[in-house]
């Protein structure tokens, strides 16, 4: 795999390709989706009654119920031991694909977009062969409850587009969002965890209103998904004095918190650009208001290495952008490195069922980190 420097040649273009449509958008076609903000209401109907006279008749409000929301239980207590790891073959220092997803457009308007179909699509690929959403909190801070023998996967949305996010008059998410499509895949397979990581600017899922905002991170988080630290304005970092990155990061944490979603625990690098010096991205303090996250992520090319390796890099975690296998995407996107993780099963992180244990086969024991080694399960 290659080095997390690498990863700015791969996505820089890309990103940079996105901001530039979106400064033309106004003026030439209107980039950005809209999408419905309620269902629609009947009005009166065409005609009166039969002995009636036809007499205008006011709309009546359509009562309405909020969908149910699918569930995924804990998985079932598990004891791990060698045995029933070397039957489920647990490899829990294996790669983990953490899928970085952007704009979801019904018209691409950029190579990082992708349409409801396609999130759709991947979605299920994921489903059926056996991969279990968790969050990128989940996944930075070594909390990872996935069913033995399943494979943890990340799923990631930069930027808090209106895209990803919004609810209609009925109390649920609109059915092409992101969240609405990932809800879609999860009822018809039972068995997927609906969550997901939101990484948001400061006006998250396009919504301008204070309450509008709560409302939309209230029903995120209480549903299990996790809304973190993108950036008050997503700029690039890696060109900014250090007190004006801690001011990004922070205006951003205060955001967060009032809307009920901080302290994040995870933060996503704007284009992938790492600040200088490095720690400043997981540390910091500005103005009073300090920031620590166990976890930030880049916007590389490869699958990340299992938290609980000793090379593992919190202030590095790679991501795979989601795309198909044209032009560099052949080898660095998500088609590719989702078909190469099912034919090498033996690099892919596999669970044992069993959070407090780590198990690993043998020749994988040197690779875990010191302070995980009382976890161990060997076989």
């Amino acid at each position: 795999m290659r080095s997390s420097a690498s990863y700015p040649r791969i996505i820089a273009i890309a990103h940079i390709g996105v901001a530039a449509i979106g400064v033309m958008a106004v003026a030439v076609i209107g980039l950005m989706l809209q999408l419905p903000s309620g269902r629609a209401v009947p009005g009166p109907p065409a005609a009166a009654r039969i002995g009636q006279s036809a007499q205008p008749t006011p709309a009546q409000p359509v009562p309405t119920v909020a969908e149910p929301v699918p569930t995924v239980a804990e998985p079932p207590g598990v004891v791990s031991t060698p045995e029933f790891a070397k039957q489920v073959k647990a490899n829990e220092l294996g790669l983990v694909p953490v899928l970085m997803y952007h704009r979801i457009l019904k018209k691409r308007f950029a190579s990082i977009d992708r349409t409801p179909d396609q999130l759709r699509r991947e979605l299920e690929k994921l489903a059926k062969q056996g991969y279990w959403p968790i969050t990128a909190k989940e996944f930075a801070t070594g909390d990872i409850r996935v069913p033995a023998g399943r494979f943890p996967v990340v799923l990631t949305f930069d930027d808090g587009h209106e895209s990803h996010f919004r609810l209609d008059a009925s109390g649920n998410p609109v059915p092409n969002t992101a969240v609405g499509v990932l809800l879609d895949v999860a009822r018809r397979y039972p068995e997927f965890r609906p969550v997901a990581t939101l990484w948001i600017n400061h006006d998250p899922f396009g919504l301008r209103k204070p309450e509008e905002q709560a409302a939309a991170v209230r029903w995120l988080v209480g549903h299990g998904f996790e809304v973190a630290n993108h950036t008050w304005s997503h700029p690039n970092l890696a060109a900014m004095r250090k007190k004006k990155v801690k001011e990004q990061i922070v205006r951003l944490e205060r955001l967060l918190k009032k809307l009920g979603a901080g302290p994040a625990i995870t933060m996503a690098l704007p284009f992938g650009a790492m600040p200088h010096p490095k720690k400043i991205a997981r540390h910091g303090e500005w103005d009073g208001t300090t920031y620590d996250f166990a976890g930030v992520f880049l916007a590389g090319a490869e699958p990340s290495l299992s938290p609980y390796a000793k090379k593992f890099d919190p202030v590095a975690i790679q991501r795979i952008q989601s795309n198909g296998n044209k032009g560099e995407c052949r080898k660095w996107c998500s088609q590719y490195w989702l078909g190469w993780l099912n034919k090498h099963p033996g690099e892919r992180y596999v669970s044992d069922g069993d959070p407090t244990k780590i198990s690993v086969p043998q020749r994988l024991q040197g690779n875990i980190a010191p302070k995980r080694r009382g976890q161990l399960v060997i076989y």
